[in-house]
C-alpha cells in the first residue's frame, strides 16, 4: 500500500513537473516575441504569435489600410514596414477580421470603447515631446468626490520641478482637456504634457506651472445635461468641484490672469464655452481642433468684444487643414476678425491628430502666463 501510495505521489509529480515544462516553454516563447521593434534606420517589425489564425494584418496609423503580414512554420506572424518619420504611432493588429491590440506591447491609448497599442519612432536629436536629461517634473493621480455629479472622478496633475522643495510663490495653472472618447490620462500617455512642459522650462521658454488634466465625460449627469455639445455637467463639476480641490490640495494662484484652460476637440469646444463664459475665471483660452460651440451659443460667447478683448490675456485658435472641423475653425476665426476679438490663429497642415495637438501645445504653453497681452 506504502509502494502504490509513493507509486501514485510520483506520477502525480511527474504529471506537474511535465506541465509546469510545457507552460514555462510556452511562457518563454511569448517573453521572446519582441514587438514592435523600432530598428535604428526609422523601420519598425510587428509580431504576432497566432498559429490557428488564418489571415493576420497590422492597422499602422503611418501605413495605408491594413498591411497583411507573413506566417512562419511555428505560426508567428510578422512584418517590417518603413522607414518611418519620428513621432508616436497608433497601430493595432487585425486577426481573421477581428482588431486587437499587441500583447508583447503594454503602451495603450485607451479610448472608452476600445484601445489601440502606441510605437514612438525616435530621431537623430531628442523630439521637444521626449523625455530629456533634464528636471522633471511629477504626474498626480487622484481620485475627487464630484458633488456636483454624485460620483467620484479621475484626475491628473502635474507639478513641475522643484514644487515639493518651493514654497515661495503660488503656481500658474492650466486645465487641459481632453478630446471625445478620450479618458483623463490621455495628455500624459500620447499627448506627453508632462514632458513638454518639463523641456519648456528648463530651457526657461516657459514659466513654471501646475496642469491639471480632468475626465470631461459626464456618462452620470442628468440627462438634460448629456447630450455630445452640451457642456453644462463637465463645467459645474469643473467650477465647482475640480477647480476647489486643486485649490485646496495645490499651491496655485486664485486669480485669473494665472489660470488657463486649453482643450482639444470635445476638450477644444468645453473650453471655449467655459473659459469664455466664465471670464472673470479664466485669462487665457486655447482650442486645438476644435469642435466649435454651435450658434447662439458662440454668438453669445463672443457677443461683447469689448469684455473679451479687456478681460482675456490670450484667445489660442490651432487646426489642421485637413481636419474635418478646419472649416468650422475658419467660421470662428473669421468671426473673431469680424468682431475685432483679439486672438491667435494657428493653422498648420495636417489632420485630427495627436501629431499637431503636441506640437500646439509646445507652441502654447510658452505664451501661457506672461505679463502683458
Amino acid at each position: 500500500m506504502r509502494f502504490l501510495k509513493s507509486a501514485s505521489l510520483f506520477f502525480l509529480l511527474s504529471v506537474l513537473a511535465c506541465n509546469t515544462s510545457h507552460l514555462q516553454a510556452a511562457a518563454s516563447r511569448r517573453q521572446t516575441i519582441i514587438s514592435p521593434e523600432v530598428h535604428s534606420d526609422g523601420r519598425v517589425t510587428f509580431r504576432l504569435n497566432a498559429p490557428n489564425a488564418k489571415s493576420v494584418g497590422v492597422n499602422a496609423q503611418f501605413a495605408r489600410g491594413v498591411r497583411p503580414m507573413t506566417r512562419n512554420k511555428s505560426g508567428l506572424w510578422s512584418i517590417t514596414l518603413g522607414p518611418v518619420e519620428p513621432e508616436i504611432y497608433e497601430y493595432n493588429f487585425v486577426v481573421d477580421g477581428l482588431q486587437i491590440v499587441d500583447p508583447a506591447n503594454s503602451w495603450q491609448k485607451m479610448w472608452i470603447r476600445t484601445s489601440k497599442n502606441l510605437v514612438e519612432i525616435p530621431g537623430k536629436e531628442p523630439m521637444f515631446f521626449q523625455q530629456q536629461q533634464v528636471p522633471h517634473g511629477t504626474v498626480h493621480l487622484h481620485k475627487y468626490p464630484s458633488n456636483s455629479l454624485g460620483v467620484t472622478r479621475g484626475l491628473y496633475v502635474y507639478t513641475p520641478p522643484g514644487y515639493e522643495t518651493s514654497e515661495n510663490f503660488p503656481y500658474p495653472v492650466l486645465y487641459l482637456l481632453h478630446g471625445m472618447g478620450d479618458t483623463e490620462d490621455a495628455w500624459t500617455v500620447v499627448g506627453r504634457a508632462n514632458f513638454i512642459a518639463d523641456n519648456l522650462i528648463a530651457t526657461q521658454k516657459a514659466r513654471p506651472l501646475v496642469i491639471v488634466m480632468p475626465y470631461g465625460h459626464t456618462p452620470s449627469a442628468p440627462p438634460d445635461m448629456r447630450s455630445l455639445g452640451n457642456y453644462a455637467a463637465f463645467e459645474k463639476d469643473l467650477i465647482e468641484d475640480v477647480i476647489p480641490y486643486v485649490q485646496k490640495n495645490y499651491r496655485v494662484s486664485k486669480e485669473q490672469k494665472d489660470r488657463a484652460i486649453v482643450g482639444l476637440s470635445m476638450g477644444g469646444g468645453q473650453s471655449l464655452t467655459i473659459g469664455l463664459g466664465n471670464i472673470d475665471l479664466f485669462g487665457w483660452v486655447g482650442a486645438f481642433s476644435s469642435a466649435v460651440p454651435k450658434s447662439p451659443t458662440i454668438d453669445d460667447l463672443l457677443a461683447n468684444a469689448k469684455v473679451n478683448n479687456d478681460k482675456l490675456n490670450l484667445l489660442w485658435i490651432g487646426c489642421g487643414d485637413k481636419d474635418f472641423l478646419f472649416q468650422a475653425n475658419l467660421k470662428l476665426i473669421a468671426q473673431l476678425k469680424n468682431d475685432n476679438i483679439k486672438h491667435v490663429a494657428y493653422i498648420t497642415e495636417g489632420g485630427h491628430e495627436w501629431r499637431l495637438w503636441r506640437i500646439y501645445l509646445n507652441e502654447l504653453v510658452p505664451l501661457l502666463f506672461r505679463a502683458g497681452k
